[in-house]
């Protein structure tokens, strides 16, 4: 199969990876034209130009697609079958959609309809969900409406990030697409129908993964343990907070359980009604924090200036003393 790879950051580089060690033929990688990405004003590739660059393999970066006259042509020129699109950057126009003689088809990960939009897995983690997984999907003009070919569907651990469980979707969606492009192929010589499913609407609820904004990013410690949690996980590591007057960035925390606050609870000398102050200093363990229900004990974070630091390290590094105010 003759293919076009559509892809911009480092989610995607699996899956061009995988395509481009397989037996079929990338012809041509578009991804999002290079940006200022640095205090220098530097313009830099995106992770999945700089990956195609290393291939050897054609680049295309247009500022637009849209009524793009020379691009346009250009891709038809080269008679491709299918276009591939994981984490793109922008929905592809009808008369893009109609170029490949087999569709374009995307990796969406969320499981379909739940966290259509760009920003499906901090958005699972933000919202606490207990599953997620990989749609191979073909595109329409939609946002992400299409029909599906392939689903697999996977579990949220406890203990995953933004991070984590954006490796694992990104492996998932490279072997998912694998064997969508097999099925398809498949498909093709037998000169038979794809078998697609309609997005289950009926039983999964219709949600919009909106992109996140910088005002997500701050911690409000007037909301739940709970809801902190999912919000550090959901946008790690970039979730902050402000401790004399300098950013902290929250990477790591854990609500107490009703046992531990029982066990600790003489360790507070400070009262916890209002959210957002220091409770306890514990060494070797962590600082403690109150919200507005359970408090929560602060394990690694990074202070403008300084390396991430944990624990001890991070006690030492912030010297909190008790009853002191972390303002979001």
């Amino acid at each position: 199969m003759r293919i076009i790879f559509w892809g911009t950051p480092e989610y995607a580089i699996s899956s061009l990876d995988i395509f481009n060690k397989s037996k079929h033929e990338v012809i041509g990688v578009v991804s999002q034209p290079d940006k200022k990405r640095s205090r220098g004003n530097k313009l830099i590739s995106s992770p999945v130009k700089s990956f195609a660059e290393k291939e050897s393999l054609k680049i295309y970066t247009p500022a637009k697609i849209r009524d793009n006259i020379h691009f346009i042509n250009e891709l038809k020129s080269l008679s491709c079958d299918l276009f591939i699109v994981i984490a793109y950057g922008k929905i592809l126009p009808k008369e893009i959609l109609e170029i490949p003689k087999f569709g374009c088809w995307n990796a969406h990960a969320s499981l379909l309809p739940r966290w259509r939009g760009a920003a499906p897995i901090q958005w699972s983690l933000i919202k606490g969900d207990e599953f997620t997984g990989v749609g191979i999907m073909k595109m329409n003009e939609g946002l992400d409406t299409g029909d599906l070919l392939l689903e697999e569907k996977i579990k949220i651990d406890n203990d995953d990030n933004l991070h984590t469980l954006s490796e694992k979707l990104s492996i998932l969606s490279a072997k998912l697409f694998l064997n969508a492009t097999s099925l398809l192929e498949e498909n093709i010589l037998k000169n038979t129908n794809f078998q697609l499913t309609k997005q289950n609407t009926h039983g999964r609820e219709i949600t919009y993964a909106r992109m996140i904004e910088k005002s997500d990013f701050r911690v409000d410690w007037g909301a739940e343990a709970i809801k902190i949690s999912q919000k550090i996980k959901g946008l790690y590591p970039r979730a902050n907070t402000t401790f004399r007057g300098k950013n902290l960035k929250i990477l790591k925390i854990k609500v107490l359980s009703s046992d531990e606050i029982k066990n600790k609870k003489n360790l507070f000398t400070s009262n916890y009604s209002r959210p957002g102050i220091i409770l306890a200093v514990i060494e070797n363990e962590g600082i403690i924090i109150s919200t507005k229900t359970d408090p929560i004990i602060l394990l690694e974070a990074k202070l403008e200036g300084k390396n991430i630091s944990s624990k001890k390290q991070l006690i030492q590094q912030l010297k909190p003393s008790v009853g002191e105010y972390l303002s979001d």
